[in-house]
């Protein structure tokens, strides 16, 4: 079994120490998930794990030739290549047979002459030498189910979603015996992301995994880290079991704290009655005094949790209405003949494949663009606070404080009035931090930053691109207990299932240049969507062998017979099975629950298949 040890591994940041003796061991079949509130060194002790140099100190132990690929958080493509040349970059001979035939091929077929018929043949016979058949058909699934069409386009012409869907497929192409992946989900659309689950949960080697997503974490992994103030706590099993040992795990640190307060402020007491330390038990007691002090100080630091309480304006009846709205955008249709009504208190998610134009669509309702046909009314208490995927109006020049303080000096939370410093502090900027440059932040603490300084506008409609890209699951939990008590309306463009099923109750799904509403959660949305696909998909024709010839069968057997008569009722028993589970999938929340229920569900589906095509063969004989 391959493993990889990080042993006494330091880091800091600055004055902040982020990992103090960390000791992590990933064995082989490990798929662990990373979790922690952004700024604590998640993503450092990644790239420590794939290059010690980084580290203050320590060291990794693993076997020689030991592969990691990672995937970063932010990327930063420097060199012109085309997508073939870097998915394919390095000196493995079989990646070289491939990008060899992939040129080969790609010559031949615009231009054919004896020369590319050559090189051609030539390519085929390396392929040939290396085996790398197999590998090459596994690369070019991984490209099409990540949406890479065109390997042959300059990457640097991409996009920032696209170079990361390009760098994910390198990775995974790569299939090395450690994979590190720094929120791979960002920017993939919900058929990839499912994809991208089924995949990494049968690989073969060892997954770290940084992610939002809650329902991945729950559907990849099989262990959790949590990193707490540089240290690392492990729990066994996926995201869900470790909510409900972290929740145990609470509740008893809650019960020996609430006993530690109770002995301090006894003690407290006995110090200040001045009692003179005079004996050697007097002076352990005092001793003992300041270990307690000590411990119940840095627990009440510990449990600084973020809050997240803003006041909004008033906001009338009349927020959004669209009035036979239609829109085109670089001359592809976004929406035609649209009409609808966004009520006061709206709580809607907008779903599609990327490319559709759902970011261009927030931008319309945000009054950014304006529509080609109808009418956007918007009502006159109407504030919007929009919430965009890329920090654009972030100055990353400016300090923390400074850059919220040209906002607002004052702000009204919780009914009182408070400064920036003290908001900044609930928002889990320490004191320390708020003269610190922007720029100097994590991606995850700029993303936050930047939701304080929308939320502190009190806006009363939000329209929010992508607000899981870079925040820590905590922030993301107390964001959708926000939202969901929020007096206002909230339009949100996500891929992320868990945020969308906790925060919206409707759906507009944008396809076929026009939207659909969609009245329940996205989870149920994209059930029923699988299910009308696999009823689309036509079984493929095999070839069948040429049947023997034998003798005419002319009667049942006395055991055929006995099937006969019991196979009608056994069919109706399976459908009304998968009816009964249907129902339940309709009802569930659960999305482990329902990739349960979609197993069975498939199997009842196989077993119908199977007793029809029996009754058939049977009847012709009755």
């Amino acid at each position: 079994m391959k493993t990889l040890k990080a042993i006494d591994i330091n880091k800091s940041y600055g004055d902040k120490p982020l990992l103090k003796n960390v000791n992590l061991t990933i064995n082989e079949g490990d798929k662990i998930g990373l979790i922690g509130v952004n700024g604590t060194g998640k993503s450092h002790l990644m790239g420590i794990l794939n290059d010690i140099s980084i580290a203050d100190s320590g060291h990794l132990e693993h076997p020689q030739k030991y592969q990691i690929g990672y995937l970063k958080q932010d990327l930063n493509f420097q060199q012109n290549k085309s997508i073939l040349d870097f998915i394919f970059e390095g000196d493995s001979p079989i990646f070289k047979a491939i990008k060899q035939y992939e040129k080969a091929l790609h010559a031949l077929e615009k231009n054919l002459t004896p020369s590319t018929q050559e090189a051609f043949h030539k390519a085929e016979l390396m392929m040939e030498k290396e085996n790398a058949w197999n590998i090459e058909i596994e690369a070019k699934s991984i490209l099409n189910k990540l949406g890479i069409k065109d390997i042959y386009s300059d990457i640097n012409q991409l996009s920032g979603g696209q170079k990361k869907r390009v760098n994910l497929a390198q990775v995974l192409i790569q299939a090395p015996d450690l994979l590190l992946l720094d929120e791979p989900t960002n920017h993939l659309d919900y058929d990839a992301i499912q994809w991208l689950e089924k995949y990494l949960s049968t690989y073969k080697g060892a997954l770290l995994i940084i992610t939002h997503d809650r329902y991945f974490l729950d559907n990849v992994t099989n262990k959790i880290i949590e990193l707490e103030q540089g240290n690392i706590h492990e729990y066994n099993g996926n995201y869900k079991i470790f909510l409900e040992q972290k929740s145990q795990q609470l509740e008893q640190d809650k019960i020996q704290y609430q006993k530690k307060k109770q002995l301090y402020k006894q003690e407290l007491a006995w110090m200040r009655a001045g009692v003179k330390a005079r004996g050697t038990k007097q002076e352990a007691r005092k001793e003992r005094f300041y270990n307690i002090e000590n411990d119940v100080k840095n627990k009440e630091q510990k449990t600084n949790n973020l809050e997240m309480n803003f006041d909004q304006e008033r906001l009338g009846k009349k927020v959004i209405e669209l009035k036979n709205a239609t829109f085109t955008f670089h001359n592809k249709q976004i929406i035609s003949n649209f009409s609808y009504i966004i009520q006061k208190n709206e709580r809607l998610g907008i779903l599609g494949n990327n490319g559709v134009g759902k970011s261009t669509l927030l931008n319309l309702l945000a009054g950014i663009y304006k529509l080609d046909n109808g009418e956007l009314i918007q009502g006159e208490t109407v504030k919007i606070g929009y919430y965009k995927q890329d920090n654009y109006d972030l100055d990353e020049s400016k300090r923390v404080i400074n850059y919220l303080q040209e906002i607002a000096n004052n702000i009204t939370y919780q009914n009182q009035q408070i400064s920036i410093s003290e908001l900044l502090e609930r928002f889990l900027f320490p004191r320390n931090t708020h003269g610190t440059l922007i720029s100097k932040l994590s991606g995850g603490e700029k993303r936050r930053l930047y939701l304080l300084s929308i939320l502190i506008k009190q806006p009363n409609v939000l329209l929010l691109d992508e607000p899981t890209n870079d925040l820590d699951i905590e922030t993301l939990t107390i964001l959708e207990d926000f939202l969901k008590n929020m007096n206002g309306a909230v339009i949100t463009v996500s891929h992320d299932r868990y945020f969308l099923d906790k925060t919206c109750n409707k759906l507009w799904i944008l396809e076929n240049n026009n939207i659909e509403v969609f009245y329940g959660k996205a989870s149920e949305y994209l059930i029923l969507k699988s299910e009308k696909n696999k009823k689309n998909i036509k079984p493929k024709q095999e070839k069948r062998p040429k049947k023997i010839e034998q003798k005419e069968k002319k009667k049942l057997t006395y055991s055929e017979q006995k099937e006969w008569e019991n196979i009608e009722k056994e069919m109706f028993e399976i459908d009304d099975n998968i009816q009964n589970i249907k129902k339940e999938m309709l009802i569930t929340n659960d999305y482990v629950k329902l990739g349960e229920l979609q197993t069975k569900l498939d199997n009842l589906n196989t077993e119908l298949d199977q007793k029809m095509n029996r009754y058939e063969y049977l009847a012709q004989y009755i």
